[in-house]
């Protein structure tokens, strides 16, 4: 797909955004795709993806944190996504511990009563911080894909742009705490700035064989 406002740099980026952002677990950050694409220069690619912000191509990265995100799905995952059954399975996550990536993530089927009509993609879950919930181990969990949530939701965190975890939260002046569902478990107390919301839950699924 070629664009003919943006250089010749600019339009390699966003090739490589549309062919290859599927396979982040997670909205990557500058730093992210600096590597990602062999970049020295982070303050180089903030100016490419300005262009492209400008552009309409991506969308507009009011924090860092927030990650990078292409403006409208493209082609091929539109297709991909077109009868609302099939979900990319991004990889595993469990308490206080990084998303599992899966590089080229497999699909996964999903009845449309389990998802919502926005992005969503599954993970399968690692361990027991939300078995008083009943979300166990080896279920997998539809994430609807936002940055944002309410008090009370369970969302897919991510801490110091590290560490992945599936908590309930609480958003207070300050601080964000993380619930688990596990009474053995203690919640964990962050900085504002210190968690990043990847998604809400929105269905789960589970395999009794």
């Amino acid at each position: 797909m070629s664009t003919p406002n943006l250089t010749r740099r600019q339009q390699e980026i966003y090739e490589y955004l549309l062919t290859h952002l599927h396979e982040f677990p997670h909205p990557p950050t500058l730093d992210e795709l600096c590597d990602a694409l062999g970049l020295s220069s982070r303050g180089s690619l903030h100016k490419q993806l300005q262009a492209l912000i400008k552009e309409g191509l991506i969308e507009p990265m009011h924090n860092q944190r927030r990650g990078v995100r292409l403006a409208q799905a493209p082609a091929e995952e539109e297709e991909f996504n077109s009868d609302g059954n099939e979900l990319p399975l991004y990889g595993r996550i469990a308490a206080g511990q990084p998303i599992e990536a899966i590089a080229n993530p497999e699909t996964i089927t999903v009845p449309p009563p389990l998802r919502t009509e926005n992005p969503c993609y599954v993970l399968e879950v690692k361990g027991d911080s939300m078995i008083e919930e009943g979300i166990l181990d080896g279920d997998w969990v539809v994430i609807e894909q936002r940055d944002h949530a309410r008090n009370g939701e369970i969302v897919v965190a991510l801490v110091d742009g590290e560490a992945a975890t599936l908590k309930r939260i609480e958003q207070q002046q300050g601080k964000v705490v993380l619930h688990p569902a596990n009474s053995d478990m203690q919640s964990m107390s962050f900085p504002p700035e210190q968690v990043q919301i990847q998604g809400v839950l929105v269905g789960q699924m589970r395999s009794y064989h």
